[in-house]
């Protein structure tokens, strides 16, 4: 009986197979306790597609803003991790920021061995390991990780051959280095070491009731054991820790052996690494090196798919040597699995040239054209990031979205937003001096009103205690987003009450994709003309990224008129279009979420000035009680 892919001769030493009078019965080995998992339960959908990332073939799984894409993702990795020793994964992403935050929760869940880890291309210097780990994970920050490891592992070899009288702290070397190296501690072990386990295992087994630990030939080295009593199945949990320090060092071997650093890397890449990460950017860009160091691997998993144009997603499945790279060696790639994830009704590729973007349609996905042509995909059904009636705004896109348990139990979600009378609101903005959007040069849209009021509201919000960080601003034009930065460097900037203080992001929508934070202030900018706001994907990403709040600035009766955004504006104007503040409250509030304010108790801000006027008065009461 072969359980396994057909073509895999060690696939059948990882399943557990059961002969029983009804026939065969295989189960697979249970996965490694020390994961920390999901923590929050998957959904039926979400394991539907976790299953088809397991299965050999093409999965295409559409993931709306909050569904949890990530986690699923992080889940098929560290399966196939599990499931297939001998396989090799390709992570592949549109930006670093996305690569980064998967190869983080890859590495949190801490039952994926960091050795065999590798990031490739410039963004990894923005990779923050979340793991017990203080290695980058370049490919020469993976050759130090190793070589320091090999010494942790050689002066535990060193130890273990002391404790059992075979070397003496004389033979070190200088500094008190280990005496072995990977090639002596493996004879070290085939001639003492295993030969003392065998003894050992023949002797429990020839008589099971005698002295586990006056036998165990290791006592000495775990020096734990010498004052507790030892049973069989400690010792073999003991056998095995030394085991897998000489089975380490064996992989560690070819390391040792080779000398330049290049050698190195390049054996890293090709022999040892199973989950590789890169962009689909720099595939294109290392392609040709990747086929010539013979680079192979068995499934590949495509992140933000739908941002992607269809040659972009197109390089990274042709990153390993094929019968086109050498017809004269009969070759057949060895991919087994392509799993595409990402979302059609959010932001498509960027494509500046307009012949090309609306005549070719070059602007349309790989992912996009797959779904529009019927192909099965699995689309997950339930958001747990955001408010429910914030998720409302979008979820109209999509079909039958709903909300995860934890949006209406959680008590971040009960507890109503501090100093603010609503949850999201549509802030109508009038011209400022006489101004709405003006154009310094071509294209690059501002609106100094909806700056000002931006930046204003943050201010306010820290000023009653919300964390800086938990907010970002939000906005449709860079033009805006510059100006908004010059703003904040003006009034939370050197010698004012808020010197320092900036938010989680100052963004464009476009950039912010993937992203997202507790509360969101978003400006419109246009006053004249909606702009490419009217792409109703544009819509859907910059209302799906707050949790807790959204608050949008804009001209109402330009964006209220448009027919395409007419779903969500519509939802925006059944709130008050003049920002309402709670008087008096701090962050963080224990006034509820459907909580009625009483109206003697909100202030109504009629425009930028009376915020800027409010927010002015607040910082100087704040300065008085320092």
């Amino acid at each position: 009986v072969v359980i396994g892919h057909q073509d895999d001769a060690t696939a059948r030493k990882y399943y557990r197979v059961k002969v029983t009078g009804d026939g065969v019965e295989a189960t697979s080995y249970k996965s490694p306790t020390m994961s920390s998992g999901n923590p929050i339960r998957f959904t039926p959908v979400q394991v539907q597609a976790i299953r088809s990332g397991l299965c050999p073939g093409l999965t295409t799984l559409i993931g709306p803003p909050g569904t949890g894409k990530t986690d699923v993702a992080c889940q098929i990795i560290a399966n196939l991790y599990h499931s297939f020793p001998t396989q090799r994964t390709v992570i592949v992403t549109h930006s670093n920021a996305a690569l980064n935050d998967l190869f983080d929760k890859v590495m949190a869940r801490g039952d994926v061995d960091e050795r065999y880890m590798l990031r490739l291309g410039a963004g990894e210097r923005n990779l923050s390991a979340t793991s017990s780990s203080s290695h980058d994970f370049t490919k020469a920050g993976r050759v130090a990780h190793i070589l320091s490891r090999r010494n942790e592992l050689l002066e535990k070899v060193q130890q273990l051959s002391e404790y059992l009288n075979l070397s003496s702290a004389a033979e070190r070397g200088a500094d008190g280095a280990p005496s072995y190296t990977c090639e002596t501690a493996e004879y070290f072990f085939f001639h003492h070491v295993k030969k003392r386990i065998e003894q050992f295992e023949a002797g429990m087994k020839k008589d099971p009731n005698a002295n586990v630990k006056g036998s165990f030939p290791f006592i000495k080295y775990f020096p734990e054991l010498l004052a507790t009593s030892m049973t069989l199945e400690d010792a073999t949990t003991r056998i095995k820790e030394i085991r897998a320090v000489f089975d380490e060092l064996a992989e560690f071997r070819p390391i040792e052996l080779l000398r330049s650093q290049r050698q190195r890397t390049d054996y890293l890449l090709t022999k040892q690494a199973r989950i590789v990460a890169m962009t689909c950017t720099h595939a294109a860009i290392a392609r040709a090196r990747l086929v010539e160091l013979g680079f192979h691997y068995d499934n590949i998993i495509v992140e933000e798919a739908g941002q992607m144009l269809d040659i972009e997603t197109f390089v990274p499945l042709l990153i390993q040597g094929g019968e086109s790279d050498d017809s004269s060696v009969s070759s057949h790639s060895r991919l087994k699995r392509v799993c595409l994830i990402g979302d059609h009704n959010q932001l498509p590729p960027v494509v500046k040239n307009i012949s090309f973007s609306k005549f070719s349609h070059y602007d349309q996905s790989l992912f996009a054209r797959l779904i529009k042509l019927g192909v099965p995909s699995i689309e997950l059904n339930k958001q747990g990031r955001a408010r429910a009636d914030i998720a409302r705004l979008y979820s109209w896109r999509y079909d039958d979205l709903g909300d995860l348990d934890h949006v209406s139990e959680k008590e971040e979600f009960q507890k109503a937003n501090s100093g603010l009378a609503h949850t999201f609101q549509l802030i109508n903005v009038d011209d400022f001096e006489g101004r709405g959007e003006s154009t310094p040069t071509a294209y690059f849209y501002q609106n100094v009103g909806e700056a000002e009021y931006s930046v204003a509201l943050f201010q306010y919000l820290v000023l009653i205690g919300y964390p800086p960080e938990k907010i970002s601003i939000l906005t449709t034009y860079n033009g805006q987003k510059e100006l908004i930065m010059d703003i904040l460097s003006q009034r939370c900037g050197a010698g004012t009450p808020l010197a320092g203080i900036k938010p989680g992001a100052v963004s464009t929508v476009d950039q912010y994709q993937g992203q997202q934070n507790n509360f969101i202030i978003l400006s419109l900018v246009r006053t004249k003309n909606v702009g490419h706001l009217r792409d109703i994907r544009r819509l859907v990403v910059a209302v799906s990224r707050a949790r807790l709040g959204l608050y949008v600035l804009c001209r109402k009766d330009l964006f209220c008129h448009c027919h395409e955004l007419r779903r969500t504006l519509d939802q925006l104007t059944t709130k008050p279009t003049k920002l309402q503040l709670v008087k008096g409250e701090s962050f963080p509030t224990e006034r509820m979420a459907d909580d009625k304010v009483d109206k003697h108790n909100i202030h109504e801000i009629n425009d930028v000035t009376e915020m800027g006027e409010l927010v002015h008065s607040m910082q100087q009461d704040y300065l008085s009680n320092q």
